[in-house]
């Protein structure tokens, strides 16, 4: 296999430690071909300026987290804009304390693009627009150089920086944004970094009291629980102006918001769901495309879950015409099984590659040890019902670990194939009789 090492270190790093990789996904994905190309017509239809809302909806270890990380790997490639948060019992849709504004903060602290995946992309994104700026300056008005020095050439880019914040106007916040926007570049044209700094403070929502920012930029307004959502449409739209495709908005951990206690509470954050969903999918917003991922019991529950706010019930049920075999995935939520056991097989035959091509060695583990690996982790004592694919595939890296590291272990303790008694342990160990031979 060929395959970039960053890739295979993220890869083999992350799923050994129970988390989805950031990088390297399409090495890895099996059995979600339908679903990527569903969130691809999504992300084109946001491109062209209208708006969505997925629910992502399964159980744990059901592969939620890892279709999120999909939607920002295809994100990057249409050149989107992507932030990620999970929810918390600190960080939620609708609160007080800061506890709203902290889902926003995390958004922005996760903020990505494809140049920089990691987060924290807010300042490259102002400093490559800057820059572009500075380039079409040159260009239309026939500079021979950035002259800072030059008043003509620092009223030129004015001018052209003023003419895309402007349009931020009609949103609300806009205007704020966009009064801030132009402190970052008057920070920037100065050599001002603190000014600079303090901008991207006042973007990410970090600061608590209007006293402060109006002592730091004199400005009298803050991103705070009450408003933040405005400002990530705001966003939304300025990203598409300034040369992106859009904003990707990735909310995971929605269980969180089914386990507060408080009724009222709960139900206030069903209700920023529903105006989300009536924004996004009315036309009120555009380029921005956003993703929930949550239990089935955060979905249905008529007690606690969004099921209980009759409004969203109404909106959320599935089509009554869709089955296991015939799925309409253009509906806002979208029902996830975990693998099962013939694509794991897959999966864990693409991690042996892996392995093997990370550390530059050849596999000697055959199709029928993967398989007869498989038969004994399903034949385990209560498989049935704790057993994920999260814990399969860690347990196979170990194995791979082990043996790569330790020339001398017994391989039969790991690969050698049960018969009888674990056989008849589970029915399922027999759907794997045709892999092997």
């Amino acid at each position: 296999m060929k395959i970039k090492k960053r890739d295979s270190t993220a890869i083999l790093n992350s799923l050994a430690g129970g988390v989805v990789p950031n990088r390297g996904l399409h090495y890895i994905m099996v059995g979600r071909t339908e679903e990527a190309e569903q969130i691809l017509k999504d992300l084109n239809n946001v491109k062209n300026g209208t708006s969505s809302i997925k629910f992502f909806i399964g159980p744990f270890g059901s592969g939620k987290s890892f279709i999120q990380a999909l939607t920002q790997q295809i994100a990057f490639k249409q050149k989107f804009v992507v932030a990620k948060a999970d929810f918390t019992p600190q960080r939620r849709l609708y609160g007080s304390e800061g506890k709203a504004v902290a889902i926003y903060t995390e958004l922005m602290k996760n903020l990505s693009t494809s140049t920089k995946p990691d987060g924290d992309a807010l300042g490259n994104i102002l400093e490559k627009w800057i820059s572009e700026i500075q380039a079409q300056v040159l260009q239309e008005k026939g500079y021979g150089s950035i002259e800072f020095d030059n008043p003509d050439f620092v009223k030129d880019i004015e001018s052209k920086v003023f003419s895309i914040v402007s349009k931020m106007d009609e949103l609300t916040g806009g205007y704020d944004f966009a009064r801030i926007i132009t402190l970052y570049f008057k920070g920037f044209i100065e050599d001002n970094p603190e000014l600079q700094r303090s901008s991207l403070r006042w973007l990410r929502g970090e600061y608590r009291t209007k006293t402060e920012a109006q002592k730091d930029l004199g400005v009298r307004t803050i991103i705070d629980d009450t408003n933040y959502y405005e400002f990530l449409k705001v966003i939304a739209k300025f990203v598409r102006q300034i040369g992106y495709s859009g904003l990707v908005i990735n909310l995971d951990e929605a269980i969180n918001l089914y386990k507060i206690t408080h009724p009222q509470s709960r139900e206030k954050n069903y209700e920023s769901i529903l105006k989300i969903y009536n924004d996004t999918l009315q036309g009120n917003v555009e380029g921005l495309y956003i993703t929930i991922g949550g239990t089935p019991e955060f979905l249905e529950d008529e007690r606690r879950g969004m099921f209980s706010y009759g409004a969203l019930k109404r909106r959320l049920e599935s089509n009554k015409f869709e089955t296991k075999e015939h799925r309409d995935l253009s509906q806002p939520v979208i029902k996830l099984t975990p693998l099962n056991q013939n694509d794991t097989f897959v999966l864990l035959t693409k991690l042996r590659d892996i392995h093997a091509a990370h550390y530059g060695y050849e596999t000697n583990i055959s199709k029928e040890n993967i398989a007869s690996f498989l038969k004994k982790e399903y034949a385990r004592p209560g498989a049935n019902e704790n057993l994920t694919v999260g814990d399969i595939i860690r347990n196979f890296l170990g194995a791979l670990n082990i043996l790569h590291q330790n020339p001398d272990y017994d391989y039969s303790k790991i690969f050698s194939k049960e018969e009888g008694k674990a056989e008849q342990a589970s029915p399922m160990t027999s759907r794997f009789a045709k892999l092997e031979g």
